[in-house]
Parts: structure tokens; sequence; C-alpha cells
């Protein structure tokens, strides 16, 4: 959209103008609201002006009171919380402009930070996350992925929250416990699959992901409110956060993911109700399955409808895949260098995604743009793009560059959502359940053992005792019987001897009264025993 340049500016928005971008040849170039939501681009070689055209971008959003998301790479957006100043630069560009009395102003800002060391905690919970995000963020194989699904279907079936990290790794022990239980219903699960989740797990943990999981979760709510009729700006503070690019990805991902589930269809508005601006945008799609980009197609493709434009921020135009590459109808080309043939390529693919200017040749221009220059199309009322401008990004009316710690500082403590974030919650979930259930069949397993060792011990006492008992008797029923028999055979002899006669001389009746004499003196033994060791 193309104006006639105003001699007065206060905001770089309003119903007039509107969004006022960039100046061209012919004036102002503006977005058209309701077209915002349509996502864009802005790409550049590092150095040619990207981060200002972000921050002009938030900040007249802000101006006609839609709030924004951005990722902080290095500390330079923070500057969008304060007035900025007359400059050199800047009051050249007035002149070029025509812009007389430029209103300095910073706009509402709040800072955030997954760390919680620059900005309020943001959260969100293992089950919020799901299983598809969190697999990507661990770098899982597909059989992996298949197991993580599972262990998520078990948490479901039985009740379980899975909030952090602890209950996560609490339920992978419990499916690789009972894996041939679990294997029965939802599917195989090998130890070597649990080994290497917990491993990556582990991993994460080391990463500090364990503070990105828990409670309380950040509230989507939180990133759409206005002051004073200014959208505001939420900044997450990214510099530790890139260390990691795929927790810095799968975060902003899960962020899109949980803003289309929560907004109800609104299609185009005067104005998108939230602007997304994803910084370093080539991470999103470096090492990622199709399945998982797919998916992103998807949300950018759905959410729009939902009020949410979304603007990528990258190198190159070719680091988008061009399945999403072709959603993108508001672009801001900056300077691209090309030193080799395959730089060569990349500039002439960015040239193609324009609408031709009969007066310039693209490819061309876009190789000699200076900085804060830019090639420039956005959408039309019709939802056609424009012809390509070739044109000069507005300067933006707040601070250019970061600000000192104790000014991010001072913008936290007045923070509405101070307090609301910053104490970490860890109420009853999967983890604790799992150890008390543990805790207790252990405790029964104790019981139980303690039981069967008694018995044993009891069982051992009179198994030796009726030993003693049954050998006393055997030895003294022997004893007394050979006696016996040697006594009878003794007599019986010596009658036999000295002629005398006896009343029974066979053998038989020895043997019996042997036998008689050896019973007795046994029961008497029997008797003395068990007496003995009652008294005992």
């Amino acid at each position: 959209m193309v104006g006639t340049p105003e001699l007065e500016i206060q905001d770089m928005y309003d119903k007039q103008k509107g969004l006022y971008i960039a100046h061209g040849p012919q004036g102002p170039i503006c977005i058209n609201g309701r077209m915002a939501n349509r996502h864009g681009l802005i790409a550049g070689a590092t150095g040619t002006g990207k981060t200002v055209s972000l921050q002009v971008l938030a900040e007249t959003f802000s101006q006609a009171g839609v709030p924004c998301f951005m990722a902080d790479m290095k500390g330079d957006l923070s500057g969008i919380s304060q007035s900025g100043k007359m400059t050199g630069f800047i009051e050249k560009r007035c002149a070029e402009f025509g812009i007389a009395s430029p209103q300095f102003a910073g706009c509402p800002t709040r800072f955030y930070d997954v760390f919680g060391e620059q900005g309020h905690p943001m959260r969100t919970t293992i089950s919020e996350m799901g299983p598809q995000l969190l697999s990507r963020l661990m770098g899982l194989n597909d059989v992996q992925s298949g197991v993580m699904d599972i262990v998520f279907r078990v948490a479901d079936d039985k009740g379980l929250l899975l909030l952090d990290l602890k209950d996560l790794r609490a339920m992978l022990s419990h499916v690789g416990e009972n894996s041939s239980e679990y294997g029965k219903i939802y599917g195989s699960v090998s130890a070597a699959s649990i080994g290497a989740i917990q491993r990556a797990l582990l991993s994460l943990e080391n990463e500090g992901a364990d503070k990105f999981f828990g409670e309380p979760a950040f509230e989507i709510e939180d990133l759409f409110d206005t002051i004073d009729g200014k959208g505001v700006m939420s900044v997450l503070a990214a510099d530790k956060l890139m260390l990691n690019p795929k927790l810095y990805s799968t975060f902003l991902l899960w962020l899109l993911s949980e803003i289309y589930e929560r907004l109800d269809e609104v299609g185009d508005q005067e104005h998108p109700r939230l602007v997304f601006f994803f910084d370093e945008a080539h991470t999103l799609f470096t090492d990622t399955a199709p399945a998982l980009v797919a998916k992103i197609e998807q949300v950018i493709r759905l959410i729009r409808s939902k009020g949410v434009g979304v603007y990528f921020i990258t190198q190159n135009p070719t680091d988008i895949p061009d399945s999403i590459l072709g959603q993108l109808g508001n672009r801001i080309q900056h300077a691209l260098r090309a030193y080799t043939p395959k730089d060569q390529k990349a500039v002439r693919a960015a040239a193609e995604t324009f609408r031709a200017n009969p007066s310039f040749k693209t490819e061309d221009a876009i190789m000699n743009l200076g900085t804060g220059e830019a090639l420039v199309s956005f959408l039309e009322g019709n939802g056609a793009p424009a012809v390509v401008e070739r044109a000069k990004i507005v300067f933006p009316l707040s601070q250019i560059g970061a600000i000192t710690a104790g000014q991010r500082l001072d913008i936290m403590n007045a923070s509405s959502v101070k307090g609301k974030y910053e104490q970490s919650i860890d109420r009853e979930s999967a983890f604790e359940i799992l150890l008390q259930d543990s805790e207790r069949r252990a405790a029964e397993q104790q019981a139980l053992s303690e039981q069967k060792a008694v018995r044993q011990e009891k069982g051992g006492v009179r198994g030796s005792t009726l030993g003693k008992i049954g050998g006393a008797v055997l030895t003294a029923a022997a004893t007394a019987a050979i006696s016996s028999v040697s006594r009878s055979v003794g007599t019986a002899t010596a009658n036999a001897v000295t002629g005398k006669k006896s009343k029974t001389t066979t053998g038989k009746a020895i043997a019996g009264k042997a036998i008689n004499n050896a019973t007795s003196s046994a029961l008497r033994t029997l008797t003395r025993s068990i007496l003995g060791n009652l008294i005992k």
C-alpha cells in the first residue's frame, strides 16, 4: 500500500496511514491490517538490518493495539521497551521521509525466560508438550517415538499426571518393568528403547530442560494483553536458549500449537489478534522429520483463521520449506551476498519469490541493497502480493539496542504477571503415585518375607526337637532290644549246659520275650525324653 508522505508523525500507525513500515520512491509503504495475519518473512544476510525491521514491525503492530511475541537472540530487542532518541542517522531519514517531529516512545513490554534468569519463567508440562514434540526434542527415532506414545497412553489410562521430567522418568521405569503386561495391550516395548529414551531424557535434563517442564504452566492468555490501547510486547530472552536449538524451536512450535488450540475462528479482522515472530527460523526445519514438517505447515496454514500472524526471520528464503514459504505473503528482503555459485543460486531463488517490478531487476537489486534498505512486498486487499518495491525501512520510535540489567529488572518488578510464575509448584503426579505404589509393594513383600522366615524358624525348632526325641527313642529301643535278646539267649544257653529246663526253649519264644522287654524300655525312655524337653 503506497500513500502520500506525512509532514508530522506521532506514531508509525494511524487509521488513515495504516501500518507504516517502509518508505519507497512513491512514499510510505504500509501493511494492510486485514492481510497481516497472512504471515510474513524477513530475510537477509547478517548485518543488513533484519533485527531493526523486526522491531519496526512489532512496535507498529503495538501502536495499532496488536500484542506481539518475539524471541530476543542477542538482547537487542529489549530496547523496544524504552523511548528512542534522535540520532544523525534518524535525522537524515526524517529529511528523506518528510517527517518533521517524530514522537519517540517505548512499547509496554514483558520479559520472559525459559530458565527464569532474565525474565518471568515460562513453563509447560510434559502432558501439554505431548509425545510427538517431546520425541523431536529428545531426538528419538520412529521406534522410540512409538514407545513414547505408549508411555503417554498408559499414563492417560491410569489417570497419572505427567507434569515434569521426574514424572516421565517414573513412567518410563514403570512401563519398562511391566513391559510384558503392557505389550499385550499397547504393543511391544523393548528394554533397549526404554533405555535409549532414559538416556535422552538425562541429556535433556543436563541441558537445563528440567526448568522448562513443571508448574505453574504458562497461560497463553497472557500473550494477548494490551495496556493503554497498545499491544504488550512479550520478549523471550533466547541467548541461552539458542545454545540448544532443538529446545528453542520445539518450545516455539509448542507455543504456536497451544495458541492454535486455544483460540476460536475469527477470520480476517481489521488487525491480527497476535503477531508471532520466529527469529532464526531455519532451526525449526533442521533435522526435522517430514511428518513434523507437515505438522508445522498445517499449524501455519490454519492459525491465520484464528487471527494470528507468524513472521519468520532468517538469512535466506531457501531456509524455509517451499510448502511453508508459499504461505508467507508479506515479505521484507534485505541484501544477500553472492560470492559462490551456491550463493548466486540462492539469490535467484529469492528474487523469484517476488512479483516483478519492471523498474529494476530484482536479482540485481538484492545484491546491491544497503543497510536498512530492503525489497518490500505486502499483500493487497484482494490477497494478491503487491509489486516489489525497493524501499528504506522506517526507523523505530523505540530504542535501538539492548537495555541495562537494571532497566530490565525494573520492568519485571512493575509487570502485572510478577509473582505469577516465579515460584514452582510440585503437586502429586505420576512420580509421587508410582513411588507410593512401589513403597507399598516393597512393604508387603518385606512383611511376607518376614512371615516366611518366622514360619521356617518355628518349623526348624520343632523338627529339630522331634528329631532328637526320635533318635533317642530309636537308640533306646535298639539298645534295649539287643540287651534283652542277649540276656534271653544267654539264659537259654546256660540252661542247656546245666541241664535245666526252660519254659520256652525255642528261638521264637526267646525273640518275643526280648522284643517285649525292649518295647517297655523304649516307652520309658520316650516318656523321659518328652518330659525332659517340655521342662527345658
